[in-house]
């Protein structure tokens, strides 16, 4: 029984630590905003196979 609680403490602890650094990178990451143009060449819009 000594060995399931290890591995159920163990579990518990990584994913506490996954939740962590979930909330930390909502909570400290701002993502950057604007707008992206992106230009394709007319070649590689009508291309004919």
């Amino acid at each position: 029984m000594p060995t399931l609680f290890r591995f159920l403490v163990t579990l518990g602890v990584l994913a506490g630590i996954a939740y962590g650094a979930m909330f930390a990178l909502v909570t400290y990451v701002e993502p950057k905003k604007g707008e992206i143009t992106i230009r394709i060449p007319a070649d590689k819009i009508n291309q004919k196979k």
